[in-house]
């Protein structure tokens, strides 16, 4: 079927609920599993199979898949061992490992991201699920346990106790989760500063150069009268250990000195104690930088810049004792990883804050010529994730993710996050359509030279019944607009003119009477003066990002995802529209909005149709 929008518009940071199902047939975990014990087999999953396509971009030696229940004695999914250690035999991305040995430390969050509710043994049907917090919602991942081996060895990440498979599992869960397990898939939070010779060499303290260490503590000791601050550092393989001064522990100046970069991430609120001090208020916005409609680029492209997606962001309250608001805006790129097995790579991001002026609409290309933004990402970079914390005094602002070049394409997510209640929406969703009432015709005493020109050509097209077809429409317009010297243009089609009638007759019968077409030319002209406004070349045709300023001044106030429709049904490679393109889409416009006024009665915002009335009226329009 056609794809059907829906526009989820803002959302509250969620709370602690069941996670959305992903498998592809809808079901859920418990369902799966229930259909497999019913029918006595184990489970195969489809989504995901068990071969090199779902582990590998590129070509690899093939690796046999085996079940986790085969190993003598399996443990329970998750014993609660805080000091587990996790390692790789042959293969694997040792940031995922650190990632999942800081995840042990916090039973909670492991118990949230393992379900209690599996093992190997009664109840076992081959089935296991996993939940990972995902683009500000829980997503419940399910997979077979059939896992890569080598020799009868796992390949990649597993316990130090071999009979013991959830961390096996749960990296399977994730890589499908996230598009293979080819390096790549995870964003690397450490960039090496030795060379690819000197990565996993280990150096005479007990550290192995390019690998991902886990912190697991801060401590301060006085010693010889001086304050030491001291912090404890995991290798997550548990093997070689830090060996220098203070060891297991080392002081803070060594830890500067021997690593790179330290990522923190930050629970989210459902994941906080219920006792906590403090929460912050969080919303969140999903949206998309289209081409030709709302992938505008940075400030450095005025002309394009004001049609990227704008979010109204309205603080209220100060913080406590102060006369300011703080607030932290989060700009993530989804789904990168996921398709850097078709080429695609980190786009860069990034955000702008200007001051809203007294308007409840999509701000200008003009705004932004004259007013500089209030505050901005320190930087656009390449990164999954640009965030910074802000302090700005109480009012309405305008926020601007985007990409750094113009017409480049991905979705994103924005999270705000206040210290007290902030107020958020989405500036592109709103649509508002002012059409004036027909004017009436004019009595034929009473025509114009231009009028009564079209009539005669109009009578010698029609003959005595005085209405014409779309193809005798499309012969009248052509012939009469080949003449205007103003506008550039190989001539209508026939789609077009089709269009006009289906917009124009009110009889019913498919034809074009004289009065209506009078009617129509008086719309047709305001149209051609339109379309010459934004033709700024003089080329015959419209960039695509001038269409929402010409679209709102022919009535028309659309959201961005109707914007990207109409790009995508009307525009060409180019990112331009010619005037057939433009008339018909306007047309249509008129047409369908015409049909709803008509029909919404006695609700503004809702029509009522059987199927009958329904498929009617779509293949009217």
């Amino acid at each position: 079927m056609p794809y059907f929008y829906r526009a989820p518009g803002p959302q509250a940071h969620p709370v602690p609920k069941d996670a959305r199902t992903t498998h592809s047939s809808g079901q859920s975990f418990e369902q799966l599993r229930q259909e497999c014990l019913q029918r006595g087999t184990l489970f195969e999953d489809a989504d995901f199979p068990a071969s090199n396509s779902s582990l590998f971009y590129s070509e690899r030696p093939q690796v046999p898949f085996v079940r986790g229940h085969i190993w003598n004695s399996p443990h329970p999914l998750l014993a609660h061992n805080e000091n587990c250690d996790l390692c790789f035999h042959f293969a694997g991305d040792c940031w995922l490992l650190a990632a999942i040995a800081s995840l042990t430390l916090n039973q909670k969050a492991l118990a949230r991201v393992v379900p209690q509710d599996q093992s190997f043994g009664p109840g076992y049907a081959g089935i296991f699920h996993f939940q990972f917090w995902q683009h500000s919602e829980w997503l419940d991942v399910v997979i077979d346990d059939r896992l890569p081996t080598f020799r009868d060895r796992l390949v990649f990440l597993h316990s130090a106790d071999h009979n013991e498979f959830w961390s096996a599992l749960l990296e399977k869960a994730y890589a499908k989760g996230h598009g293979g397990t080819s390096p790549g898939v995870m964003q690397r939070p450490i960039q090496n500063k030795e060379n690819a010779a000197e990565s996993e060499a280990r150096t005479p303290f007990g550290l192995i150069k390019g690998h991902a260490y886990t912190v697991t503590g801060t401590d301060q000791v006085n010693f010889r009268g001086q304050k030491i601050e001291l912090i404890r550092v995991r290798n997550p393989w548990g093997q070689v250990e830090w060996n220098g001064s203070w060891s297991d522990r080392m002081a803070f100046k060594d830890f500067k000195a021997h690593f790179d970069k330290v990522e923190i991430c930050n629970l989210t609120p459902d994941a906080l104690e219920e006792d906590a001090v403090h929460k912050w208020e969080v919303t969140v916005h999903q949206g998309s930088w289209v081409r030709g409609s709302t992938a505008g680029g940075c400030r450095n492209f005025l002309d394009t810049f004001w049609t990227n997606p704008q979010i109204k962001l309205s603080l209220t309250e100060k913080d406590e004792g102060q006369e300011q608001c703080s607030f932290l805006v989060a700009l993530m790129q989804k789904d990168r990883r996921k398709l850097k097995r078709f080429g695609a790579n980190m786009l860069t991001i990034g955000y702008a804050i200007y001051q809203c002026p007294d308007k409840d609409e999509h701000l200008n290309k003009d705004f932004f010529r004259y007013h500089a933004s209030q505050a901005r990402s320190k930087t656009f970079i390449n990164l999954r994730e640009v965030s910074d914390r802000f302090k700005l005094p109480p009012g309405d602002y305008i926020l601007i993710p985007s990409t750094f070049e113009p017409h480049q394409e991905a979705d994103f997510c924005l999270r705000i996050f206040s210290e007290k209640k902030a107020i958020t929406r989405d500036m592109d969703g709103n649509v508002d359509i002012d059409l004036p009432e027909p004017q009436k015709p004019t009595p034929p005493d009473q025509e114009t030279e231009e009028e009564q020109r079209f009539r005669a050509l109009f009578e010698q097209v029609a003959g005595e019944d005085m209405e014409v077809t779309a193809e005798e429409l499309e012969y009248v317009l052509n012939a009469v607009l080949q003449k205007k010297k103003d506008i550039k243009f190989k001539k209508l089609s026939p789609i077009s003119c089709k269009n006009i009638i289906s917009l124009m007759d009110t009889s019913g019968n498919g034809k074009l009477e004289f009065d209506e077409f009078k009617v129509f030319w008086d719309k047709l002209k305001q149209w051609i003066n339109l379309f010459l406004r934004f033709d700024a070349d003089k080329s015959g045709t419209m960039s695509t990002y001038e269409l929402r300023t010409a679209l709102k001044a022919a009535g028309f106030q659309l959201s961005s995802h109707l914007l990207q429709l109409i790009v995508l049904r009307y525009a060409d490679e180019e990112l331009q529209l010619d005037f057939d393109d433009f008339l018909n889409c306007l047309v249509r416009l008129e047409n369908a909005s015409r049909v709803f006024q008509a029909l919404s009665t006695k609700n503004k915002e809702f029509i009522h149709l059987n199927i009958n009335e329904f498929i009617n009226l779509t293949m009217n329009i």
